[in-house]
């Protein structure tokens, strides 16, 4: 059983998981999806005033404290890759695996403000209170106002978060005319420390397409869903012609199975089917084309 701890991206709690957060119980693992300080909706102003980057890596820290978690892995949304990477940099040695969503994955020394026109946004998103920036207008009536602090900050980084295990970078390529995260996606596909995952939806991707999401999370194939298609039979397929198996693919493969009222996560196991596996496959074992 694995343990996941979820970190949203600005503006939002708990609540931008709610619906990647069953899937991942349903399989068996232990799930905890936080609200960072700044961002609950009883926090007062000068906690929101004074909420910043090591604030909000302090929440990981504390959670994992309090719930005595010694092999975590951290999933950060947009600006959740700041906080998990600060967190896993002071968590000695209690996180196994971090997987950035559509995030930053920040080296020593930058922000969250990483151009001129994220700068200009922020301040003028925090023009009203000086401290908090306002959520860009749009979108879920539940985002809150975002310590500024936060986004300004820079952070500081030891060098152990080349101790993880496992680093993941999940890009969402269906927003590429906007996104700030491109060079990014290029700098990490040609590093072999990083295993790279193209999902083909706008940058709220655990809404948009939150079973494949939780197929990724759950690692249990290799899914690289730029290649994922919706067939008539209304099962969820992901092809995958051109990245290596993962190595828990030699085990198990993920299928999502929209047969089943509700869905359902199910897994194949290899030595049912004789070999690798690749991709979500079928529940016969065969993987399904487009």
């Amino acid at each position: 059983m694995a343990t996941f701890v979820l970190v949203p991206g600005g503006w939002h709690g708990s609540w931008s998981f709610e619906a990647v957060v069953p899937l991942l119980e349903r399989a068996g693992h232990a799930v905890h999806a936080l609200t960072l300080t700044g961002l609950r909706p009883d926090d007062d102003n000068a906690t929101v005033a004074t909420a910043n980057l090591d604030t909000h890596a302090d929440d990981v820290l504390r959670l994992l404290d309090r719930a005595h978690i010694t092999s975590a892995t951290l999933v950060g949304h947009s600006y959740g890759g700041m906080v998990i990477a600060a967190a896993a940099d002071r968590a000695d040695g209690r996180i196994s695996r971090m997987v950035h969503l559509d995030a930053y994955v920040p080296r020593d020394g930058e922000s969250s403000s990483t151009t001129e026109r994220y700068r200009e946004a922020f301040a003028a998103g925090a023009a009203t209170t000086g401290y908090a920036v306002r959520p860009p207008d749009g979108g879920d009536p539940r985002r809150r106002p975002h310590p500024l602090a936060s986004f300004l900050q820079t952070i500081r980084l030891t060098g152990t978060l080349a101790q993880v295990p496992r680093r993941e970078f999940i890009y969402c390529s269906g927003w590429e005319d906007r996104t700030p995260f491109s060079e990014l996606h290029t700098r990490l596909q040609a590093d072999p420390e990083w295993q790279v995952h193209d999902l083909p939806t706008g940058h709220d991707a655990m809404h948009e397409a939150p079973e494949a999401v939780a197929a990724l999370l759950l690692g249990e194939c290799i899914a690289d869903a730029s290649r994922m298609h919706r067939r008539t039979d209304d099962r969820l397929a992901i092809e995958d012609h051109t990245s290596p198996v993962h190595p828990a693919s030699h085990h198990s493969c993920l299928v999502w199975d929209h047969g089943v009222p509700g869905g359902q996560l199910r897994t194949t196991r290899m030595a049912e089917i004789g070999r690798p596996c690749r991709g979500v496959e079928d529940p016969s074992g065969r993987p399904r084309r487009a």
